[in-house]
């Protein structure tokens, strides 16, 4: 059940948050330093780093994303879309490799995919500040039971969907038809309630806790999206497309069904 401010969720969004694709070395560094603090200094998942940034070899072929708190000016999140190395005989995405004795390959095969239509949705995170609910602190990214009761405790997940929302729409504008990820099963669950459709595929890894490899398909969750999201799914559109333009990026495939 949603309160009232959930109706405008566009404009509630936009007084609050800016989404911002990461495509300058500059952007992407205040990618890498969001990771740092989620990943290095506050979960401990990886090694600190010298220079406080997170990065891993998958990197340079990825396409970045931000979210900005616009009352602190700041980028308290992130998250990226894997691709498939150019060139590389071993075209595999990082899930394939963790999930390589466990992934349902009846239910699809990257493999025969075209690898220039899927992707990885990876080192989704938020800083600590903004996610330091009951039961948040020793996950990346959360969405809680909270968030879809009623009453005065009542919060909209503003963080997580922007972040979500954004990576569908940056996805789309890359002509991503497929995303992968690995996730846990209560946050693939909460995001099904809100309306995104993850199919589990395959059987779940002990991987920094128990994670399921999910699959999404990018036209069908933007064409099947519940109409009290589609403004919040605007506004991030047009966050993504504003940002490209000031980069000097020409986003491509502009139209869209939304």
């Amino acid at each position: 059940m949603f309160t009232q401010e959930t109706t405008h969720l566009g404009t509630s969004f936009k007084q609050y948050f800016e989404i911002v694709p990461a495509l300058t070395d500059e952007l992407k560094h205040e990618a890498y330093r969001v990771r740092h603090s989620v990943y290095c200094e506050d979960l401990q998942f990886e090694f600190a780093r010298s220079d406080r940034f997170e990065t891993d070899e998958y990197d340079a072929h990825s396409l970045h994303l931000l979210i900005r708190s616009i009352r602190d000016n700041a980028f308290i999140g992130c998250t990226r879309i894997v691709r498939p190395p150019p060139g590389n005989s071993d075209r595999r995405l990082p899930f394939e490799k963790i999930c390589d004795q466990t992934l349902d390959r009846s239910i699809i095969d990257p493999a025969r995919l075209p690898a220039d239509k899927i992707g990885e949705v990876s080192r989704l995170a938020v800083i600590a500040t903004f996610r330091r609910r009951k039961g948040e602190k020793n996950h990346p990214i959360n969405i809680s039971e909270e968030d879809f009761g009623t009453g005065p405790m009542m919060r909209f997940p503003y963080i997580p969907l922007g972040l979500y929302i954004g990576t569908i729409e940056l996805a789309r504008l890359h002509d991503i038809r497929v995303l992968f990820m690995l996730t846990e099963e209560r946050l693939a669950g909460h995001f099904s309630r809100l309306g995104a459709r993850l199919e589990p595929i395959g059987a779940p890894v002990e991987y920094r806790g128990l994670r399921f490899p999910s699959m999404v398909e990018i036209s069908s969750t933007i064409s099947g999206m519940r109409s009290i999201f589609r403004p919040l799914y605007q506004t991030i559109a047009e966050d993504i497309r504003t940002g490209l333009e000031k980069q000097g990026h020409q986003s491509i495939n502009t139209s869209t069904n939304r």
